[in-house]
């Protein structure tokens, strides 16, 4: 199981933003995209997740051009982006069902109600997720993570932002009980974090090498 990234450019008008960005992550790899504000971290993550097209490159699952096998690849991946992307209608349970279901993943309300828990939600589970404070909607959002252990690829911008110094523990706890069951993560965050990873890389915008 192996996700590369190769030779990947993005442009913005006619502004670019990076190029030749390249690297190869393995089982139990985690890599920081760093950079300053403009640099194109956000840019590249939704490159990586297929939700946009590089200007130059190709980013490969197992070898093979992500556009090539986009079920297989969707179903082996969770991005989670800058917003939080919870429904304000639902309550935060139903959320993380229907999060999940649109993601071709079922899950149960139990399963939810314990995912919220572990990030200490356990009695927002049942409140509509417009009166949760930004944190906590942010805290729903993640709970996602803890839903399905065949998604291989985690793809995260900024996970770390509007969390308590508690949730960003219990986050980091998560984060490493994928990478130590092989998982790749690949995350921004202007915090400083250690995650317990086979190989803690840094992809640097600024410079586009490894640092």
């Amino acid at each position: 199981m192996t996700f590369q990234a190769h030779q990947l450019s993005c442009m913005r008008g006619d502004l670019q933003l990076f190029s030749g960005v390249s690297f190869d992550l393995q089982p139990g790899d985690a890599m920081r995209v760093a950079g300053t504000n403009g640099s194109g971290k956000t840019s590249l993550l939704r490159m990586l997740a297929g939700l946009s097209m590089p200007t130059e490159g190709e980013v490969r699952w197992n070898g093979k051009n992500i556009r090539r096998q986009r079920d297989e690849f969707c179903s082996r991946l969770i991005y989670l982006g800058h917003a939080n992307g919870v429904k304000d209608d639902l309550v935060a349970w139903e959320n993380l069902v229907v999060a999940s279901t649109l993601s071709g993943r079922q899950v149960s309300r139990d399963a939810a109600y314990a995912a919220l828990e572990q990030l200490g939600l356990g009695r927002a589970a049942d409140l509509p997720t417009r009166v949760l404070s930004q944190g906590q909607r942010k805290r729903v959002a993640l709970a996602r993570l803890s839903l399905d252990l065949s998604a291989a690829l985690w793809i995260l911008d900024e996970p770390f932002t509007a969390l308590d110094q508690s949730a960003v523990a219990a986050l980091c706890g998560t984060v490493n009980a994928h990478l130590e069951r092989g998982g790749m993560v690949i995350y921004t965050t202007h915090q400083e974090i250690e995650l317990s990873a086979r190989r803690a890389l840094c992809l640097n915008l600024n410079l586009v090498a490894a640092c």
